[in-house]
């Protein structure tokens, strides 16, 4: 590699707000989101309107909101930008509070990222819960990152109990 990392630019939010386009940010480094496919748009939907519905029923969310392709600011040099997020507690516009649940619809151009690089972040800044979900093979993965899973309260438990649901045809 000719180019050394410290001679790559660094850019910040402040950068990242002016660009054009769907983009992330990781560290400082910039990485082009892909448009995403009729499938993944569709899986996003379904699952937006079966957590949404849940959520209102259940007293112990009224301060949560389900976001869907919002900011999520981790950092002055990282931004996410979620499929999904069930967020709670957040007064601004951009996800400035650590989400409690975030799912991602993973695609060939997504995978290295979904699967990789965020499950670092999110368990680090204390997300609790990371669904993957993978339209073309018909299944979801999830990951928690506060213990080892056991203690999934009754809550997520029946917000995430989505295998029992028709998600892709």
């Amino acid at each position: 590699m000719l180019l050394k990392e410290k001679h790559l630019p660094r850019y910040t939010i402040k950068d990242y707000e002016r660009w054009q386009g769907d983009w992330e940010l990781v560290e400082g480094i910039p990485y082009a989101l892909a448009s995403p496919s009729l499938t993944h748009q569709r899986v996003v939907v379904i699952l937006s309107m079966l957590l949404q519905l849940q959520l209102e029923e259940k007293e112990e969310c009224k301060d949560c909101v389900l976001t869907i392709d919002t900011d999520y600011i981790v950092s002055e040099d990282t931004v996410f930008r979620p499929d999904i997020a069930v967020v709670c507690g957040n007064k601004d516009e951009k996800i400035t509070k650590t989400p409690k649940l975030i799912i991602e619809v993973v695609s060939p151009a997504s995978r290295k990222m979904d699967e990789e690089i965020k499950p670092l972040y999110y368990a680090k800044e204390g997300v609790e819960y990371y669904l993957l979900v993978y339209p073309q093979e018909r299944k979801m993965a999830l990951k928690t990152f506060k213990g080892n899973g056991e203690h999934l309260s009754s809550l997520w438990r029946e917000l995430l109990n989505l295998k029992q649901k028709k998600v892709v045809s």
